[in-house]
């Protein structure tokens, strides 16, 4: 079958809509759960990096206490040589301490590495799998979902939610260990030195968490308004740039950029307050943290000073504020990766459970088999049984069709814009399933095939082409992936189309562009043709196929499509009837029903609705006559 798609598709490979990072998760404990079993096959890794990332955070909070010893022992050396007692500095225990906190430090650093690179390794292979989930699940989903979203949520799904699970991961669980255990490893370490001074100095957690609460309050809303705004952003100009023809044609620039002002703006305001109030968090928190190293020092001196505690002690302890701070902080920041991280795992978990196209029969028919039983070998007959269909269930397009079609038979479906004509299409390659009644080829019904076995009996050549970025063979060799370049051009000879390949720069290994802009409109439903040609197969399907050929063309490619119709049976949906005059039969389609249905004579003999539409395209040159 030749996968032509509709335009909806075209534009796929165009950035997506963002997600908004400053977008809470509905339901953030079922979704964090659904993600924790999602990450199952990993908990044994995730043991390891735990372990790996407590050992480095306690080898270094360690390090303060130890340097402190080392202030002691300078402290008490210098006032020793001054005051005449002792022996002065002892250089060897300076010594030996300093080399015990370059091993810790060196150990630290290779636990922390071990587990940066593991953890490296899980966020990878998670959104790996998403990604993997996600593009299984486009392919599952009925086309029903794609009518009412749009490509780029599509996309953000693949790209922008897996991509800040993947940095919100590696980010996330790391921090959150190492942060959990440096906040407890210095307030252990801190209570070890001076119990006064550690209540002293968590006066300021009161402050920090409560400055941190309005910051993160206040600013959340802007985030969520400035990543929703890229989003609309995004969107705009990949629709405005992939239609910038007609944008131009319509001269709709001025309109365009007024659409793309306001969504800036907006943007700019957005951005400018979340950027702003985010950049009041360290000043803040350095005054805050400030005031409390005063404290602590004016109690470290007075303490110092009554023998209570070593100059050593004030010096490891002044550092283990200093850093108490940045834990508070990555928690506070981390819970903001977190509902981001859960808000684009909820939006990836609802599009997985969405409902997948109906399940295959269990007991399907078998194509291509010697099994005489089976009776898969297929005639062609065609019968539409009292079909009934609506893209939606209460506005049904297609209310009663019936009509039986015969193996070689060219049938032409007619009526007017909107008659049902490319739905009976859709509904014949169970694009969609019928609301009731049924398509049957041989007796069988539709969904007793298995979906490929079903499309593959079927070549479509659509009004709208579809070529992608590749070269011309591979364009034409789409969907027959095993035929050879003698087939190819075969097929390319067939449909008209080999010499003005010929006449490119590279023939037949020329690249097309992302649109396939650099060949015209005409030449594209030649490739597509040619396609289906190569594809040879039982049903024939042509939507308005020749409708952007011009008159010269359109003669000789229309010999080819007679002979590859011959034996086949055809659907034509045609809006020039001039072109199916020689149909076996004619359906004529108004308001989702057969209203008449004959041969082109027969249908003109009765004077009825087809008659009217016939004449209708020749009215003026009628008038110029009379």
């Amino acid at each position: 079958m030749s996968n032509n798609t509709s335009k909806t598709n075209k534009h796929m490979h165009g950035p997506g809509g963002m997600m908004n990072r400053g977008e809470k998760a509905k339901d953030f404990k079922g979704t964090f759960k659904k993600f924790v079993q999602y990450m199952g096959g990993y908990k044994l890794l995730f043991v390891v990096v735990f372990v790996f990332a407590v050992c480095s955070t306690v080898l270094y909070i360690v390090g303060p206490k130890m340097l402190g010893k080392v202030t002691t022992a300078l402290f008490n050396g210098i006032v020793n040589q001054i005051t005449g007692t002792g022996t002065g500095i002892d250089f060897n225990y300076i010594h030996k301490i300093l080399l015990i906190l370059i091993a810790l430090y060196i150990m630290s650093s290779l636990f922390s590495y071990l587990q940066g690179y593991i953890m490296t390794g899980i966020s990878m292979k998670v959104t790996y799998n998403l990604r993997r989930d996600i593009a299984a699940k486009i392919q599952k989903l009925p086309f029903q979902y794609y009518d009412n979203v749009t490509n780029g949520e599509v996309l953000s799904h693949i790209t922008n939610d897996v991509d800040v699970i993947s940095q919100s991961l590696n980010q996330s669980i790391t921090q959150i260990i190492t942060s959990v255990t440096t906040l407890i490893g210095i307030i252990v370490m801190m209570f070890s030195i001076s119990w006064q001074m550690s209540l002293a100095a968590f006066l300021v957690i009161p402050a920090s968490a409560v400055f941190i609460t309005v910051i993160v309050k206040k600013s959340q809303k802007y985030f969520k308004s400035q990543q929703e705004y890229i989003g609309h952003i995004n969107g705009h100009v990949e629709e405005m740039y992939a239609n910038h023809v007609v944008v131009k044609a319509f001269n709709g620039e001025k309109e365009s950029s007024e659409v793309f002002d306001k969504f800036n703006n907006t943007l700019y305001s957005s951005s400018w307050k979340s950027q702003f109030l985010s950049g009041l968090m360290m000043p803040v928190m350095n005054f805050i943290g400030n005031l409390g190293y005063v404290v602590v020092c004016i109690l470290g001196a007075y303490l110092a000073s009554t023998g209570r505690i070593s100059v050593g002690d004030i010096q490891a302890f002044i550092q283990y504020v200093g850093e108490f701070e940045q834990p508070i902080v990555q928690v506070a920041n981390i819970s903001n990766i977190l509902q981001q991280m859960a808000a684009a795992a909820e939006r990836i978990f609802d599009f997985l459970a969405q409902e997948e196209e109906t399940a295959e029969s269990k007991t399907p028919v078998i194509l291509n088999s010697d099994d005489e039983s089976k009776n898969a070998k297929l005639k062609g007959n065609i019968e539409f049984d009292h079909v009934k269909f609506g893209y939606k269930a209460d506005k049904i397009i297609i209310k009663d069709f019936s009509a039986k079609v015969k193996p070689g038979q060219k049938i032409a479906i007619v009526g007017p814009t909107g008659a049902g004509k490319t739905t009976i299409v859709k509904l014949l390659m169970r694009f969609y399933d019928v609301n009731s009644g049924s398509i049957k080829i041989d007796g069988y019904d539709i969904r007793d095939f298995k979906r490929n076995d079903l499309r593959s009996m079927f070549g479509m050549v659509l009004q709208d082409t579809w070529l992608y970025n590749a070269t011309i063979a591979d364009n034409i060799r789409y969907g027959s992936f095993d035929a050879t370049d003698e087939e190819v051009i075969a097929a390319a000879k067939a449909a008209e189309v080999h010499h003005f390949v010929k006449t490119l720069p590279d023939g037949y290994n020329m690249m097309l562009n992302e649109e396939a802009s650099n060949i015209s409109q005409g030449q594209k439903q030649l490739l597509t043709i040619a396609r289906v040609i190569l594809l040879n197969p039982q049903v024939l399907i042509l939507d308005e196929a020749t409708s952007s050929v011009d008159t010269r063309t359109e003669v000789l490619i229309q010999k080819a499509m007679d002979n590859l119709m011959k034996d086949r049976t055809s659907f034509v949906i045609a809006h020039r009837l001039s072109t199916i005059k020689n149909a076996d039969l004619i359906l004529v389609l108004n308001n989702g029903d057969i209203v008449e249905q004959g041969t082109h004579e027969e249908l003109l003999n009765k004077n009825g609705f087809y008659a009217k539409l016939y004449n209708s395209q020749f009215e003026p040159e009628t008038a110029m006559e009379t």
